[in-house]
């Protein structure tokens, strides 16, 4: 089975300094071992990019470019990159519009949307209510 990382997990995988950076190495090890599709979209390296630039006081991680670069390397190793298509942006609009999505909501609706055309069911997040507006089931 397939599983979406959330950004906050890529970002908190990467910072041993973060509280939940345990719980997600492992998490990440075990659906490993069990062999699972660990996937990403597009706007999960566009997020972590923005997080991961942005200086440490204001609750970025303050890597230079080519830290951030550096690391994009290794997510998508990692990863599975899952392909924007035209079919998501549909999805997305049917899904804000059925959920009535708004705000930061969004962002949300947008990864569902991927996960929905490329038949992704399962998450891994920190934030799992961000997701359970959209989320079917």
């Amino acid at each position: 089975m397939a599983t979406l990382a959330d950004t906050n997990i890529l970002l908190r995988s990467l910072n041993p300094g973060d509280p939940h950076y345990g719980v997600v190495k492992n998490a990440l090890a075990r659906l490993r071992l069990r062999d699972e599709a660990l996937c990403i979209a597009p706007q999960n390296l566009i997020e972590f990019w923005a997080v991961a630039t942005r200086r440490v006081k204001e609750n970025g991680l303050g890597l230079t470019s080519a830290e951030a670069e550096n690391e994009i390397v290794g997510i998508r190793r990692f990863f599975f990159l899952l392909p924007y298509t035209p079919e998501v942006l549909e999805t997305r609009q049917r899904l804000v519009v059925q959920h009535g999505v708004s705000g930061k909501q969004t962002h949300d609706a947008h990864l569902v949307a991927i996960m929905t055309v490329h038949g992704v069911q399962r998450t891994l997040t920190l934030n799992e209510a961000d997701f359970k507006t959209v989320l079917p089931g």
